[in-house]
């Protein structure tokens, strides 16, 4: 029976979200806006005009909209050729593509962003497909992008694991009805991501991999041993 690993990439396989803090700081302010780096690190995870309106609010000249995601667009690329993976992300894929899990990447990033942030991982091989902002209507933390990344892989949800760093993530996963599984180096405390339903919370993706059989992963992996050995 197939099972999918859904994960988010920014802040959860690579150590990229206070990149993206500095690069939309710089794009608002490059428009005019003096906006706190708290608030734009709040709405990470969020799909490009979603977080604008969220950092500068719905009353804002949406017209300035594409300006700034341009300019975060600019300012962030300078950083591609050095994107930093987080700890273990590439070995934890590997380890689950061992056990038989598809792993599949949930990520509003595509293009030469995507590539960059494949290479920082640097495990293709253990990667199934991945599921962008450009697949789905509404982005995280509607359930579309979660349910499309699982319906990639050809599972229930039931048969799904949700990896992020984010409330935005957490949400996303437990509407879709898929088990959530938060990471603390997206820089998110844990209160806010419980709160948000995560069932489970670990430092980073190494302690994820040093903690996998007691995790979600091995619950599912458990569950469905059981299935096939019913009678």
């Amino acid at each position: 029976m197939a099972r999918a690993a859904l994960f988010d990439v920014d802040g959860t396989l690579a150590d990229t979200n206070h990149l993206h803090v500095t690069a939309w700081w710089e794009a608002f302010r490059q428009r005019g806006h003096q906006v706190p780096m708290t608030a734009i690190h709040h709405a990470l995870g969020r799909p490009s005009h979603d977080l604008i309106g969220h950092v500068l609010g719905e009353d804002r000249d949406a017209g300035q909209d594409a300006d700034i995601s341009a300019a975060h667009k600019t300012l962030y690329g300078t950083y591609f050729d050095r994107l930093p993976a987080l700890p273990g992300a590439g070995d934890l894929l590997r380890a689950l593509a061992r056990r038989g899990w598809h792993n599949i990447l949930v990520t509003s990033a595509g293009g030469y962003e995507l590539g960059a942030l494949r290479r920082a991982i640097d495990a293709d091989d253990a990667i199934t497909d991945t599921a962008s902002a450009d697949d789905v209507k509404e982005g995280k933390p509607a359930p579309e992008p979660v349910e499309y990344a699982r319906e990639l892989a050809g599972v229930s949800a039931g048969q799904a694991v949700f990896v992020g760093d984010s409330v935005y993530d957490m949400q996303a996963a437990t509407r879709a009805g898929v088990r959530a599984v938060a990471l603390l180096c997206g820089g998110i405390p844990r209160a806010d991501l419980e709160e948000a339903g995560a069932a489970e919370v670990y430092a980073d993706p190494a302690e994820l991999l040093d903690r996998l059989g007691d995790s979600a992963f091995a619950e599912v992996a458990d569950q469905e041993g059981a299935g096939r050995s019913a009678p």
